[in-house]
């Protein structure tokens, strides 16, 4: 069990992170290029990928490279979820995004869908729009604007992430040499996007950047091996994972952050639990 709750704090403070960035004067980008650095170092170091297994003609290169796009594009977007719109509906919003691949299964893959799994995507949706519920007040409507993009660019990001890596599995690509190989082309495209910026590096920004990627990293490692600990019971795992990360954000964001929530906003958060419960696999 400690490697769920390992992979579930992982997470968590991967959002703690991002939200001390701005009162730290962190620069976000710096960070997060060092981060798949760190990260990809300790998938070699650790997983032992053989990427050149990757070179079979029957891989998805596409999905390869849509990935190293997305992953350093989809961090920035929880940055700036995080900051505008908080821990707990950011971490909420993450974790609803599993609805997305379930959706792309019957509307593109031609999965039957069963009253379950309509059940869930309806309460998904529910806690969804719950979540994107912003106060509107007075010279905040901006501001209210932004963190709904944003929370909506986490939703989709993340579950656009999910679609890739399944149809990575599809294809029989080994996982941990996908990951090495997503981890470094995100890295690489991170850093010449800085590089191109002429980006003053400072020092404060690697050692964030490098805490980033062993929480980023161990965040998925322990949850790979939650998996090997309890093989006979993924639908622990899933359940765990998912909901641990939403109870315990909720926690940090409302306790350590003071974090304010709306009536709809804690109700699409108790929803969003409902809708992974629901949506588990049986």
């Amino acid at each position: 069990m400690y490697t769920l709750i390992i992979s579930v704090a992982c997470s968590v403070a991967v959002s703690v992170l991002l939200k001390m960035a701005r009162r730290q004067n962190l620069q976000i980008e710096q960070a997060i290029a060092v981060n798949y650095a760190v990260a990809a170092s300790l998938c070699l170091l650790i997983l032992r990928p053989h990427p050149a297994s990757l070179l079979d003609p029957g891989t998805p290169w596409w999905v390869l490279i849509a990935l190293g796009v997305l992953l350093p594009a989809i961090f920035l977007a929880m940055a700036g979820a995080v900051r505008h719109a908080g821990i707990v509906l950011s971490d909420a919003a993450q974790r609803l995004s599993l609805f997305i691949p379930l959706m792309a299964a019957f509307l593109l893959f031609g999965e039957a869908l069963s009253g379950s799994k309509m059940a869930g995507i309806a309460v998904a949706l529910a806690a969804l729009g719950c979540l994107l519920a912003r106060p509107r007040q007075a010279g905040a409507a901006g501001g209210s604007g932004t963190a709904v993009a944003l929370l909506l660019s986490v939703w989709v990001g993340y579950g656009a992430i999910d679609i890739l890596f399944k149809q990575l599995a599809k294809s029989g690509a080994v996982f941990s040499s996908s990951l090495f190989v997503a981890f470094a082309l995100a890295g690489v495209l991170i850093f010449l996007y800085l590089l191109a910026r002429r980006t003053a590096w400072a020092r404060r920004n690697i050692v964030a950047g490098a805490l980033l990627g062993l929480l980023n990293f161990g965040n998925i490692y322990f949850y790979i091996r939650a998996h090997q600990v309890f093989p006979q019971n993924p639908t622990l795992v899933f359940s765990a994972m998912n909901i641990g990360v939403i109870s315990l954000g909720t926690l940090v964001g409302a306790g350590l952050f003071k974090e304010k929530l709306s009536w709809v906003n804690a109700l699409g958060i108790a929803l969003a639990i409902a809708a992974i419960i629901v949506l588990i696999p049986k």
